[in-house]
Formats: structure tokens, sequence, C-alpha cells
């Protein structure tokens, strides 16, 4: 086996956490929230058990004051709207070399990313589903598929490097030369769950009930061609099939708008739809079920 590397995980919340959990049996990891804790994170597996596991973390802000071994990749854990910042911050304690990999939703901030960074971005689309459970736990709520590549696909030796410890980690990942199409794949998902399941308060299976079945399906009906309007190829089996079969995958997951919007906190609506009205507005077609939800979204 490899050397194992170390790695940074830049975000607590629940992908954050589920990432770190898995990737902290097979590599040195350092997990950065807003606060440093001692005690363990409690993963919640898709198999009903319960483990207490140790993950070491971390502030950046302590990290500043210690020595440790410089990371060879940060995962972007954080919310669309505060990895910018997140990463500004970042950039003092790090090789500005280092690869990072995003996680975030949307396409918006990974050609951003991409710009301003002078070492490799590395972008993944993942499907595997989490939420947070009180100060340190995740519930795995759906185990699911992660996609890594870069933009310009001018990484892929360090995506396939990057897909081995994924895998080694126990999550399902894959190498994907063409990456910004998976994005904007996961980008029409989130999309036809997310601001439906936060304005209504409910878990992603409920989506199959009346009326939310029919709701679900106008909004696939608009994303569709918009989305191939922009040059996206459709999924092999069409879009409806690629949005119902993730929300059957992950029925008892709560969104990550429904998260935010019953903590409080703002959420990703300019991340996940702002991107689908811009490209309404560059092709000059209507999009009155998109406006609506932007509209009806919290931010």
């Amino acid at each position: 086996m490899r050397p194992a590397p170390t790695w940074w995980v830049l975000g607590a919340g629940a992908l954050g956490r589920l990432f770190a959990i898995r990737l902290t049996t097979t590599l040195s990891l350092h997990l950065i929230g807003r606060r440093p804790d001692d005690s363990p994170l409690r993963y919640h597996a898709p198999s009903g058990e319960i483990h207490d596991v140790d993950v070491a973390r971390t502030t950046l802000a302590t990290l500043a004051l210690h020595t440790h071994a410089r990371p060879a990749l940060v995962v972007l854990a954080t919310k669309s709207h505060a990895t910018l910042s997140a990463v500004e911050e970042l950039a003092a304690h790090i090789d500005p070399q280092t690869p990072l990999l995003s996680l975030q939703n949307g396409f918006s901030i990974q050609p951003r990313l991409a710009d301003i960074w002078a070492g490799p971005v590395l972008c993944a689309s993942t499907t595997e589903g989490a939420y947070v459970e009180g100060n340190a736990g995740v519930v795995h709520a759906g185990t699911g598929t992660t996609w890594v590549g870069d933009i310009e696909n001018t990484w892929p030796a360090l995506a396939r490097d990057c897909v081995y410890w994924l895998n080694l980690a126990g999550l399902s990942a894959y190498h994907d030369d063409a990456i910004v199409q998976r994005l904007w794949h996961k980008l029409a998902i989130n999309a036809a769950i997310n601001p439906l399941v936060a304005r209504y308060r409910i878990r992603n299976g409920q989506l199959r009930d009346r009326p939310f079945r029919r709701m679900v399906d106008t909004v696939i009906d608009e994303i569709g061609p918009l989305l191939e309007g922009e040059g996206v190829t459709p999924p092999p089996a069409g879009w409806h099939t690629l949005v119902w079969e993730v929300i059957a995958a992950m029925a008892n997951n709560r969104a990550s708008m429904l998260q935010d919007v019953l903590a409080g906190r703002p959420t990703e609506r300019e991340a996940i739809l702002r991107p689908l009205l811009t490209a309404a507005e560059r092709q000059r077609c209507a999009a009155p079920t998109l406006e609506t939800l932007y509209h009806d979204t919290p931010s």
C-alpha cells in the first residue's frame, strides 16, 4: 500500500464529518472547523450501527500555533457561499501549490476557485447523503458515488490518486474526465430536491408523495431543456430517472438546504438555482417554475 499522506478537511458540516470519519482510518487527517474538540465524532452508519471515531478536530488558528505536517491535499467541505473566504484564510497556512478538492454544490464556485488558486483544483460530485446530529454526530443517511476530476482535465493522475484514497476509505469513487457534465447533473438533482424539501420541511423520500411528486416532475421538465441548451449531455436514462433514483436512494436523508433552514443558517439558493436562471436568461427562455422556487426559497 502507498505511504499514507496527510489531508485536511476544511468544514465540519455533514459532508466534512462524513469524509473525515472515513478517511481518518486510512491516512493522516485533520478536520478543521470553527472550534477545536477532543471528543470523538459519532458515526451513524447506513446499517444502523453507531461508532465513536477519533478524528483530529482543530481550527486554522490552532494549527498555526503548532508544527504539523503540511497537507498533501485539502478537501473543501464548506458551503458554497463561504468557500472563498475560507480559502483566503486557509492560504496563510499551506503551500500555495497544495491541491484542493471542492465538494461544493452548484457550478459557480468551482471555476472561480480554479481561477484564483495557484495549485490544482479538483472538483467532486457526490451523491453521498449525510446530515449532522448534535455537536459531534453525523448520520450517513445513504451511500452514493463520488466522481472526481478537474474542469480542464489537466490533473488526471492527481484525480485518480484522490480516488484511490477515497475508495480505500470505503467511499465509492471514480475519476471522471468530463467532471463539468457531472457537476451539472448534480446541480439538476439539487435543484429538483433541495428547494422543495427546504420549503416544506420534509425528508427526501416524502417527495414521492402527493402533491410533491408532481412538483418535482415539473421542476425536472424545466431543468432538462435548459441544461441541454447549455451543451450538457442528458443522462442515459433521462433527467427524471436520474433525479428519482437519487430520491429513492436518499429517502431518509435531510437535504443540505433543509438542514440549513432548520438551523437558521443561510442556504445555498444562489449556488443551486442561480446558474439555472442565468442559463434561462442567456437562452432567452422562460423558467417560471425555477423563478418561483428561487423566490420561495430562503436565502
